[in-house]
């Protein structure tokens, strides 16, 4: 069993333990007469880190494959403020050494209750187009298995399983919240885009020993996946308001706000616009939070550098937590 996990790691340790292979790729060395060596990702549910082989790389390489879970043995330290794992042993592991639950994060939140969230907020809406719609997802036991453990992104936001049900989830609270104040809103149809703008995820992704792409899910992304499920299941219920699906269709495809960020259209309806804002505060929040409860040292308070967020997070420190409690309540 692992007992050893990524986030534990620190300058100095030995590194015994099983990692999945998330990259791999051989370099040659400033001097090219001492040949090439090899840069590994090593990753589980804790996070990845950095790896080298320096001998024998050649030869190493060519016994596992990216995506393979491996046995390694080294030691941990620190170059250019970045933690690595110097390699000098590494083999592929067999399937009876390790628990794949070991290598792929879930969301820490009780699926049962968060599925009672969805069947509540289905059951609330009035209108009986999109109530039966809503059916046609929700009582169908295989969508519900797969809505329930797939992620909701590769590594941006809710990148763990049970991830697109936790981020539909807080989308739909956030919803509820929005619309106290905003009484102009359609909720029947905000709430509906809220449930069902994220459900070609169940088929954009695999994740069995990590979280990849199928290839719908490269060659078209959820976005068109959702659209489409969304559009097959409403040619099965009967006289459904082509006005009404046209507008629901429409909260899907815009419901990612611009065309660089893979939206086909801009919001145009009140309720688009409501949900597109949702979606982006619940991805950016749960984005900032899972970069800061990750960093590697806990007692600091900024986290490591964020390559894509191009910038540092704050997440403060104990002094200042310390002194808030000290404060006590004004008089």
């Amino acid at each position: 069993m692992k007992e050893q996990f990524v986030r534990d790691l620190k300058e100095g340790d030995k590194v015994l333990s099983f990692f999945l292979v998330k990259h791999k790729q051989l370099e040659d060395f400033r001097d090219r007469t001492k040949g090439q060596f090899l840069t590994l990702f090593l990753s589980d549910k804790t996070g990845q880190v950095l790896a080298r082989v320096w001998e024998g790389a050649l030869e190493l390489a060519e016994t596992f494959e990216e995506g393979d879970v491996v046995k390694v043995l080294g030691e941990a330290e620190e170059y250019l403020g970045r933690l690595q794992v110097i390699v000098d042993k590494l083999r592929p592991a067999e399937e009876d050494e390790y628990e794949l639950e070991d290598f792929l994060p879930h969301t820490e939140r009780d699926i049962e209750e968060m599925l009672a969230t969805v069947r509540e907020t289905s059951a609330s809406v009035e209108n009986p187009y999109l109530r039966a719609l809503l059916d046609k997802f929700f009582a169908d036991e295989e969508f519900v298995a797969a809505f329930s453990r797939a992620p909701s992104a590769r590594r941006i936001h809710h990148a763990y399983l049970g991830g697109l049900l936790e981020h539909t989830v807080e989308v739909v609270v956030l919803c509820q919240t929005v619309l106290t104040l905003y009484p102009q809103i359609n909720r029947d149809l905000l709430m509906t885009g809220a449930l069902l703008h994220d459900v070609g995820k169940t088929r954009e992704f695999t994740y069995e020993r990590d979280i990849g792409y199928s290839d719908e899910g490269r060659l078209l992304g959820h976005v068109v996946l959702s659209e489409r499920m969304i559009t097959e299941r409403m040619a099965e219920i009967p006289d459904f308001p082509p006005k009404l699906a046209l507008c629901l269709r429409h909260l899907v495809v815009s419901h990612h706000g611009r065309y660089e960020w893979g939206s086909p259209r801009r919001p145009k309806t009140l309720e688009a616009c409501a949900l597109h804002y949702i979606d982006n505060l619940d991805a950016q929040v749960n984005r900032f939070a899972q970069i800061i409860a990750a960093r590697r040292d806990q007692t600091k308070p900024w986290t490591e550098y964020d390559t894509l967020l191009k910038r540092y997070l704050y997440a403060g420190g104990e002094e200042e937590e310390l002194a808030i409690e000290e404060a006590g309540p004004l008089e």
